[in-house]
């Protein structure tokens, strides 16, 4: 299943890691935001990853 969308839930800590991971999906500043008009599926396994390996599991998709 292709992943279509993804965001970011409150008490995200900007620890950077998710950019570390995917900057063409993830930047982060004073938060980390999704960047919009990627293509999604093109980045499929790092999207999972950084969301696996986000400290406070603040990283949803679906």
């Amino acid at each position: 299943m292709a992943i279509t969308k993804v965001w970011i839930e409150e008490d995200c800590i900007a620890c950077g890691g998710c950019e570390g991971i995917c900057p063409e999906v993830f930047t982060v500043s004073d938060k980390s935001t999704v960047n919009e008009g990627v293509d999604l599926s093109a980045y499929e396994s790092e999207i999972e990853e950084a969301a696996e390996n986000c400290p406070v599991s603040v990283i949803k998709y679906e």
